[in-house]
């Protein structure tokens, strides 16, 4: 996991290609979670404007229905945050792009279509 052993893997331009990739990732997975908060944040407030008991309610399990997808997504895009933010800072570091378990390169093409992988395709 040395440097030097990263420049042998990905050149100087594939590191700025991925490191794009990873930068415009990061900035949609931004703006996703924005969106999602707000959404939460309505559920949240129009749930309160009324008196719900989900129980007996027809709209109450809806409510909470949306209110548990909202939660599951935003948990899956701050998740995925960490991970673009990993990858940030194992390219920084020059460990990008090395598998984490054999130690092998992770070949181009499955960073470009998976720029948060850790792995090779074979672990």
């Amino acid at each position: 996991m040395t440097a030097g052993r990263e420049s042998r893997t990905l050149s100087a331009s594939q590191q700025a290609a991925l490191r794009g990739l990873l930068t415009d990732e990061r900035a949609s997975t931004l703006a996703r979670i924005e969106t999602l908060t707000r959404a939460w944040d309505d559920i949240v407030a129009s749930a309160a404007l009324v008196a719900t008991d989900d129980e007996h309610d027809p709209d109450g399990a809806t409510i909470a229905f949306e209110r548990a997808h909202v939660q599951a997504l935003l948990d899956q895009a701050r998740t995925h945050l960490d991970d673009l933010d990993h990858a940030l800072e194992r390219l920084s570091r020059g460990a990008y792009g090395i598998c984490d378990r054999c130690g092998g390169p992770i070949p181009i093409e499955r960073l470009r279509a998976r720029p948060v992988a850790t792995t090779c395709v074979r672990c």
